[in-house]
């Protein structure tokens, strides 16, 4: 008997020295994915969304982990909580994070304007990338083949990336080089191809919505139907 009582407590032991094992395990693959939200754009997306499919109690669960984890990261606060910002809408967490995240904005560094990249194929064809910071370097883009006299042949937004993923001045999509363009130059051309699309009796891409602010102060265009839903703005694949 006495021996049936130590294998028991032995397998006890080896149970609870199991389960310790997976849980350290686990909490080290926890905190490496949240490492990476402050570099990894799907990342920060799948954050989100798994946090968008939480209860309240689940989510208020997350947020107390994070504030256990986060100053023992080392990655700004803004990365961990910027995702969960975007798809919370009750005012009590939304003021839990925001005071958790300030005290990071001021040392995260000026927050840099809109650039542009541009070029032109052999048709004629312009092809432009937006680029818009979001936080971090984190950046929202812009793509689109055009002609300022005819219209767009296609546009398509990307709501986030690493500023990394994106193509760099002097890069290529599709084989057209692109080069550092002055953000006004861009958007001129883009508001005649805009106009373009109103004389065939055209609407413009939706995705020009997310970028309205970069119109409106100069050319007070009719971007009214740009800003509604977005969805399937991509018209003929970009």
């Amino acid at each position: 008997m006495a021996a049936s009582s130590e294998q028991s407590e032995a397998s006890s032991h080896a149970i609870q020295a199991n389960q310790a094992v997976q849980d350290r395990r686990a909490r080290r693959v926890w905190r490496t994915w949240l490492s990476a939200l402050a570099t990894d754009s799907e990342a920060a997306l799948a954050a989100a969304l798994a946090y968008e499919a939480l209860d309240d109690e689940a989510r208020d669960a997350w947020l107390d982990v994070l504030e256990q984890d986060a100053p023992g990261l080392g990655i700004p606060a803004v990365a961990l909580y910027a995702p969960l910002l975007a798809v919370e809408l009750d005012s009590r967490r939304r003021e839990r994070m925001a005071a958790a995240v300030s005290p990071a904005l001021s040392s995260a560094g000026p927050c840099r304007g809109a650039r542009a990249l541009r070029g032109v194929a052999a048709d004629g064809t312009h092809v432009c990338v937006v680029i818009s910071p979001v936080y971090l370097d984190f950046v929202e883009t812009l793509t689109c083949r055009y002609s300022p006299q005819r219209g767009f042949i296609s546009a398509s937004h990307d709501q986030l990336r690493h500023l990394n993923e994106v193509v760099a001045s002097g890069g290529e999509v599709d084989a057209i080089v692109l080069e550092e363009t002055p953000l006004q130059v861009v958007v001129e051309e883009l508001a005649h191809a805009i106009v373009a699309e109103g004389r065939e009796q055209r609407e413009p891409p939706r995705v020009l919505g997310s970028f309205v602010h970069l119109f409106a102060p100069d050319f007070g265009l009719p971007f009214e139907t740009l800003a509604d839903d977005e969805a399937g703005g991509d018209r003929s694949g970009c």
